[in-house]
């Protein structure tokens, strides 16, 4: 697919800010599933862009205001090519007690996609263990896409019940949240049971034109999140709890990481009044089927 995508964020001050710094994780990935074929960013007001790689790699751009000003305002509009998504094949159908033994090389590079974090603590989350989700000689596929429905079927995606520090334990009691608790919900139950596992932050188109009666997605109002699970062939498999699916042709990824915090669209701080109003607009519109063939 061809999408055209464009995400406004707007801060408005009380009263004007004295200076202001931030950084921006809003450029979508180039991957074996997706190329961007044209962006532009567009700050207010107009500074210079510095842009880095951060750990993880994803892009990152910084700036700065030196000056008065009573407005933030950032517009990113991108083009981007996606394909079907890819059945994992073989490797998603090892047992889970062989897809936990990473060898030397692969258990330091998913490192830090093994280990709890202030927002995915480990043993958390017990009805999966309870239920046997994840016995040694379950196949991988079928643990994770049990785990992928359980989330969906058992929480209501419910926007403003949580805010990006509320803690696990209050999704859990509340059985209610949004795309990044269900993200981080699925990581802790992963990471719990030795399979490494990363946060994707991304959109995803909410209806398909060419189905009008299809059921519409959950989660394309702003930013999206789903999780990838690490498989024993190098691969990364997408899953999305929010709408217990595998991420596919209608996910675009923007970037990854342990957790929302590694992850945030945008981050950042300004001198002056404590109040302010933020306005968020995200769209995604298909163009049509991408030029090139898988």
């Amino acid at each position: 697919m061809r999408f055209r995508i464009q995400h406004e964020t707007v801060y408005q001050y009380a009263a004007p800010a004295s200076e202001s710094v931030g950084e921006l994780r809003l450029s979508p990935k180039d991957t074996p599933a997706q190329r961007v074929t044209g962006r532009q960013l567009m700050l207010d007001p107009e500074v210079a862009v510095d842009c880095f790689e951060d750990f993880f790699g994803n892009t990152v751009e910084c700036f700065a205001i030196p000056f008065r000003h009573t407005r933030l305002r950032v517009r990113v509009s991108a083009e981007v090519e996606t394909l079907p998504a890819r059945d994992p094949g073989p490797a998603a159908d090892v047992p889970v007690g062989a897809a936990r033994r990473l060898d030397p090389q692969r258990r330091i590079a998913l490192y830090h996609y093994r280990l709890p974090t202030s927002a995915v603590p480990l043993g958390a989350v017990a009805p999966p263990s309870r239920r046997g989700f994840f016995r040694e000689d379950t196949p991988l596929r079928e643990a994770v896409l049990v785990l992928n429905k359980w989330i969906h079927g058992s929480f209501t995606y419910q926007p403003g019940v949580t805010e990006v520090s509320t803690p696990l334990a209050a999704v859990l009691e509340q059985r209610a949240g949004v795309c990044q608790d269900f993200a981080h919900l699925m990581l802790s139950v992963l990471r719990t049971h030795g399979l490494p596992a990363r946060y994707v932050s991304g959109y995803i188109e909410p209806h398909d034109p060419g189905r009008p009666q299809a059921e519409r997605l959950i989660g394309a109002a702003a930013s999206h999140a789903w999780v990838e699970v690490a498989l024993p062939d190098g691969a990364w498999w997408g899953l999305d709890p929010t709408n217990n699916q595998c991420a596919g042709e209608r996910h675009v990824v923007v970037a990854t990481g342990r957790d929302y915090h590694d992850v945030a669209p945008l981050r950042g701080t300004y001198k002056g009044a404590a109040s302010q109003k933020l306005r968020v607009i995200v769209s995604m519109r298909r163009k049509g089927r991408p030029r090139r063939t898988a």
